[in-house]
């Protein structure tokens, strides 16, 4: 008896998931099948934040397929060679996926699809991860924009993207099952337990997904532009993890949006557009995960000094909101995107090193580890992307810390040995009386690290070093 074999990858859901329903349509059983392939990821395999999180979506996802009378088929390995085995055992007739758009997996889905085909199966892909298929959108000329506001009003100017797809009431299963292995033998969980941050931060899941966009847009997005430069408020959505593990879909989040009105509602479906605009990126320019966008930034004399990398990673610059975000990031798992475009500001002008390593960092902390809006970020910060930041525009710590976390909150709770400095003092320890630092119980050097650098001089040999590429 014939039957689909339907791949999930990052599209951990049923609702709004066109390879799904495309396969009840045929009427034929299903069978929903995750095969673990970190080779084909080659450097780019999940990070360890990522796996954890992968765990608990797979969890989840089998469990709203068994609600539906269905269940997940588990497999490691080569996925053509997977695929193939999974055909012979069950009988599948046809292999649906939803496309990914990194270059290893483009180049892994032709050749999957060309090999499945030339077997004689049926093999149908679909969009379930953009608003807009990264092809779609193009100039004038016929070529991918490197500029976010005219891509943003093209991006418009094709419409509404399509409704959301709701989700199945139920799905055929076969007579018989293939042999699955047990989540737990995919091993993505850490052997030593640093995930406790991770598990009080977040819940993964679809309906996890849903309840987030939900209190998002009945709790925040009415302040949505006054808050979301805000680390010490709740005043993002949150949903990127969700939306990068497929566990709701881009259009699901415009399609609420849209449902709500004002210019909160329009300033956070610019935000997806600047999603899309990433994803548009890598798709176009598919080196830019290891190379600059602008190829005149091969020639940056960065430097590459481990011991300031590593207290960096670690929170122990001395500069208040550069290690709070990073400690933020290390124990949850994510970072409020201002204070990542701080401490990826901080590490590549004040440090002078390279943006990869910032970008390798993030890969590997990240539960939202996603290789077109991480490679995005860190190469607009480091002035060398796409509508990038200018090189020259080098954020000052301090001066941002007092804007966007004007009470200190955001310091107080993740670098609790300041906590009992007053404002403004908690931004500039090291300008503090020595009186105030010893009732406060700071001891510079000691319970708190000095600067590493010192920002006006940081400042000045940054400058310096992006002349000497210019002049190179």
């Amino acid at each position: 008896m014939s039957s689909t074999i339907v791949w999930f990858r990052q599209d951990l859901r049923l609702a709004d998931n066109p390879a799904l329903a495309a396969a009840g349509r045929r009427g034929t059983p299903i069978i929903p099948v995750f095969i673990f392939d970190p080779e084909s990821e080659g450097r780019w395999a999940p990070g360890g934040a990522a796996r954890w999180w992968m765990h608990h979506s797979l969890y989840e996802l089998d469990n709203q397929l068994r609600g539906r009378g269905s269940r997940l088929i588990i497999r490691q390995g080569q996925t053509l060679d997977t695929l193939d085995e999974l055909v012979r055992q069950s009988g599948a007739d046809a292999v649906f996926w939803n496309r990914r758009y990194e270059p290893a997996a483009r180049r892994q889905d032709e050749t999957i699809a060309r090999n499945l085909k030339k077997r004689g199966l049926t093999v149908e892909t679909f969009n379930a991860t953009l608003l807009f298929e990264p092809d779609e959108v193009m100039n004038k000329q016929g070529e991918p924009y490197r500029v976010f506001t005219p891509y943003y009003h093209a991006c418009l100017a094709r419409g509404e993207p399509t409704a959301p797809l709701p989700p199945p009431h139920r799905l055929p299963s076969p007579q018989r099952w293939p042999d699955t292995l047990k989540l737990a033998e995919l091993q993505l969980r850490p052997t030593i337990d640093w995930a406790g941050g991770l598990a009080e931060a977040w819940k993964p899941g679809e309906t996890a997904a849903q309840q987030c966009l939900k209190r998002f847009v009945t709790r925040a997005l009415n302040d949505y532009n006054e808050q979301r430069e805000r680390p010490d408020l709740e005043g993002t959505s949150r949903l990127s993890p969700y939306l990068h593990w497929g566990e709701i879909s881009s259009r699901q989040v415009w399609s609420a949006i849209r449902a709500e009105s004002g210019r909160d509602a329009e300033a956070f479906c610019r935000q997806l557009i600047w999603r899309e605009f990433a994803h548009h990126l890598l798709y176009h320019f598919p080196r830019t995960p290891t190379k600059p966008l602008r190829p005149e930034f091969e020639r940056f004399p960065w430097t590459r000094q481990r011991k300031l990398l590593s207290a960096w990673q670690r929170g122990r610059t001395g500069y208040p909101l550069v290690d709070a975000g990073m400690r933020q990031l290390w124990h949850t798992g994510w970072m409020h995107n201002r204070v990542r475009m701080v401490v990826a500001s901080f590490l590549v002008k004040h440090l002078l090193i390279p943006w990869t390593a910032g970008a390798d960092w993030f890969w590997d902390t990240l539960v939202d580890a996603d290789l077109a809006n991480n490679t995005f970020g860190w190469q607009w910060t480091a002035g060398c992307g796409a509508d990038a930041a200018p090189y020259f525009r080098i954020f000052n710590p301090v001066g941002q810390a007092e804007r966007f976390d004007p009470d200190g909150e955001y310091v107080r709770r993740w670098v609790p040995e300041l906590a009992r400095l007053p404002v403004p003092w908690i931004h500039r320890p090291w300008e503090a009386a020595t009186a105030l630092l010893e009732k406060s119980g700071v001891r510079l050097g000691h319970t708190y690290p000095e600067p590493i650098v010192e920002h006006s001089e940081a400042r000045r040999l940054a400058l310096a070093a992006y002349q000497q590429m210019r002049n190179t």
